[in-house]
């Protein structure tokens, strides 16, 4: 899981993201204002984004406004000391999908991150992704290559999709595991393993070269 945490005191900013590493493994890149977390946001790709509501240079409140304007479509969770209704529904209005008020517990606030992180595929998602002649059209679940349409299982898409949004980037099992199936799910590493095998049948190689790369001991990649 890749998060992006904006959070202006730097006590606990320390502390969140020591523990987040220590507790989950995840990556997590932290910045101290809103203009940062906006910039980062549209840089690169998050699974979660963690927006405290009050900083140097506005709310977080308005920053998850302006990231939904312009089109980021991943999870926001609002940070805040502020516990009124009026406070969590204009959060919840701005665009946030969770709200937490301080002080919080850390265990808490990894359970709603794993959550948010279950909902989500990647921010900025793209409906339609072209590499080489094979594109996919989220909206309709349809997958073309060469003008042909590839027929894919829903499991089978979900896992072409989730490769394409984040091509470039090695996803490892577990990864893919969490996000197609959910960690509580009764499926094994190898069940991973066999779907991609299907999905390559049924691609032609780009290039001579499989399109979704083997990366050994960790799971799977498509080039940019």
């Amino acid at each position: 899981m890749k998060l992006l945490l904006a959070e202006d005191d730097e006590r606990l900013g320390e502390l969140t993201v020591h523990t987040l590493k220590k507790k989950s493994g995840c990556t997590i890149d932290w910045v101290m204002s809103g203009n940062d977390a906006f910039e980062y946001v549209t840089a690169s790709s998050y699974d979660v984004v963690v927006l405290d509501w009050m900083m140097p240079d506005g709310n977080g409140r308005d920053t998850c406004a302006r990231l939904r304007r312009e089109g980021y479509s991943g999870a926001i969770l609002m940070l805040t000391a502020r516990d009124g209704l009026q406070d969590r529904v204009e959060g919840l209005d701005a665009g946030a999908d969770d709200y937490l008020v301080k002080p919080f517990e850390m265990d808490e606030l990894l359970a709603r991150l794993r959550a948010l992180s279950r909902r989500s595929f990647v921010p900025l998602q793209e409906d339609i992704v072209r590499v080489g002649d094979l594109v996919l059209k989220r909206s309709s679940q349809v997958v073309e290559q060469g003008g042909r349409e590839i027929q894919l299982s829903p499991r089978e898409f979900q896992i072409l999709d989730l490769l394409l949004q984040n091509r470039g980037r090695t996803l490892t099992r577990e990864l893919i595991l969490d996000k197609v199936w959910g960690l509580d799910a009764d499926v094994n590493l190898k069940t991973i393993d066999a779907t991609v095998k299907l999905i390559r049948k049924k691609l032609e190689p780009a290039d001579s070269r499989e399109l979704i790369q083997s990366v050994r001991g960790v799971g799977y990649k498509i080039e940019a």
